[in-house]
């Protein structure tokens, strides 16, 4: 029994050092920096000149 349990006890703090090295990875590269714009942007107003590179030409009110 105890055979067993050495290599899964290793074998889960591999995986927790893993987990551990990649959550501080994403803190340090900014992941968890603004989660909450995403959805107040989605709220704002589209008055400003499309970002998505979307190429078609904005209608202004007077042209109708």
């Amino acid at each position: 029994m105890l055979d067993s349990m050495v290599p899964l006890i290793i074998i889960s703090l591999a995986f927790g050092l893993a987990a551990w090295l990649i959550f501080m990875w994403a803190v340090k590269t900014g992941q968890f920096d603004d989660i909450e714009g995403p959805k107040h942007r989605m709220l704002d107003d589209d008055d400003e000149v499309r970002r998505d590179g979307g190429g078609g030409k904005k209608e202004d009110k007077d042209d109708k």
